[in-house]
């Protein structure tokens, strides 16, 4: 990498970092402000909002502007994977759930489905740098789209509980999802988990498709061309 690439790719960083900052407080005034809470029994389109514009948003980026692109696709892939160990913390929405807070329709699906990918996290991160065709292998799809799978699920749950109060009773519904602090799972962390996902599986195609081979050389993964192998 030459000056002019080092300087793009640090300018682009800079922003990046900037631009989550600038997310999170947006997030927490509007959260502060009650904005994404909505009327009893109403679809919580704010709340929708704040998960697919972001999404929206990393898309259009991604697909138009190259430094970013560049930047998403440099990645580690088990930096990535580590990030979404922190879902084990779907635990919390069972104990809410037990506290009579949220409904079970929403609160179990959620729950499980993050700590699944929590727990299995590790050996994602560990298969990773321990056998280089992972991260371009069937599992590793599996993995990161049953990550996918599981945050629309309980996006979709969360909606149909706000409108229908299905729990355990019928004033138990997702309402508090859309207060401080649990807001800044919906309008956050879940569209930073998801992009996560799709960086992950944008980066597999690519290597599956580029015919490369990664290894963990330190201080960082590394993505190798193996033509010469196949030529072999």
């Amino acid at each position: 990498m030459n000056d002019s690439e080092h300087g793009t790719d640090k300018r682009v960083k800079t922003i990046v970092g900037a631009v989550l900052l600038l997310w999170l407080a947006v997030a927490l005034i509007l959260g502060a402000n009650h904005a994404f809470v909505g009327g009893p029994g109403a679809l919580p389109l704010p709340i929708l909002a704040g998960v697919l514009a972001p999404i929206l948003v990393f898309l259009i980026g991604f697909w138009t502007v190259s430094p970013f692109r560049d930047f998403v696709m440099s990645i580690d892939l088990p930096v990535m994977a580590g990030i979404q160990a922190w879902r084990f913390a779907g635990l919390g929405f069972i104990a809410l759930y037990a506290y009579g807070v949220l409904p079970g329709l929403f609160a179990w699906p959620a729950g499980l489905g993050d700590m699944a990918i929590g727990i299995t996290a590790p050996m994602v991160i560990l298969a990773l740098r321990r056998h280089p065709a992972f991260a371009a292998g069937r599992l590793f799809w599996i993995w990161n789209l049953f990550g996918m799978l599981d945050l629309v699920v309980a996006v979709s749950l969360g909606a149909l509980s706000a409108v229908l109060g299905i729990g355990i009773s019928a004033e138990i519904t997702t309402f508090p999802m859309g207060t401080m602090p649990l807001v800044l799972i919906p309008a956050f962390l879940v569209p930073v988990f998801l992009m996560l996902h799709i960086a992950s599986l944008l980066q597999a195609r690519r290597l599956a498709a580029a015919g490369k081979v990664c290894s963990w050389t330190e201080p960082r993964f590394r993505c190798d061309p193996v033509e010469a192998m196949h030529r072999a």
